[in-house]
């Protein structure tokens, strides 16, 4: 592994950062606004956390620390966006919610195998 592109978590989560930012903006005022700004902040952190937990890589707790981060940003933005599936059905929100679940799943399975298989 050369950088932290070559993991899938981060591949995933920067798609769907880059996927929920546009769906955002065509969200109507105010949750344009409050909602998707949030969304917004709490789905780009997923991916960041990722990448600075894997620039300290070499320390095992510190990379473990950001993936938890990186995971607790998920549950945030996967509640985000079940909210707006909620107030707004239809826009594809629910989508993303599943994936979020999805890529939750891995981020998690990431952490336990950094935890038993990581050598620093």
């Amino acid at each position: 592994m050369k950088s932290y592109k070559d993991l899938e978590i981060y591949t995933q989560a920067f798609d769907l950062a880059v996927r929920i930012y546009f769906m955002t903006i065509k969200l109507p005022n105010p949750d344009k606004f409050e909602t998707g700004g949030q969304i917004r902040r709490s789905s780009q952190s997923i991916k960041d956390n990722i990448v600075e937990g894997y620039g300290r890589r070499k320390y095992k707790a510190d990379f473990i620390k950001f993936l938890i981060y990186s995971h607790a940003s998920l549950l945030e933005s996967t509640s985000q966006a079940e909210f707006l599936s909620t107030v707004h059905p239809e826009t594809g929100w629910q989508e993303i919610a599943e994936e979020l679940n999805k890529l939750g799943i891995k981020i998690s399975n990431f952490i336990t195998y950094v935890e038993t298989n990581w050598k620093t």
